[in-house]
């Protein structure tokens, strides 16, 4: 713990994989939507600024015998839009992105649900009766 006059100092990252995925997560985290998908814009009075989901993975080996600096790792990052903030007139609103597959794959369920149901509750009433 640090005294109150004294300023907080980050954590060195003890591991080369580790200080990889700290830096990554900074630079990513910070610019990630103008990185992806480009600067916020202003069109007739509207300033509309992306918003992004940012996932980040990595994986690796802890051989004991080895270095650390020849430990295997590998990752992945994936960014995908969300929506984006729209400001007019001094007031934002956050519009989301709908999910087109969501407006399809909800409706189709219901109906493949709706249409097996009957015939699943005859046969449940048959077998019943001849066992019954």
């Amino acid at each position: 713990m640090t005294a109150p006059d004294e300023p907080a100092r980050p954590a060195t990252p003890t591991h080369p994989t580790t200080a990889l995925l700290e830096r990554l997560t900074a630079e990513l985290g910070n610019r990630a939507s103008t990185v992806v998908y480009g600067e916020p814009f202003t069109t007739a009075g509207v300033t509309v600024i992306p918003v992004v989901e940012v996932g980040l993975g990595f994986g690796g080996s802890a051989d004991p015998e080895a270095a650390a600096d020849e430990s295997p790792a590998c990752g992945g990052v994936r960014a995908r839009p969300r929506g984006f903030i729209e400001i007019k007139d001094g007031t934002a609103t956050y519009k989301p992105l709908r999910n087109p597959w969501l407006d399809v794959a909800v409706p189709l369920a219901a109906v493949l649900v709706g249409a097996a149901l009957p015939p699943l509750a005859r046969r449940l009433a048959a077998r019943r009766a001849r066992t019954g």
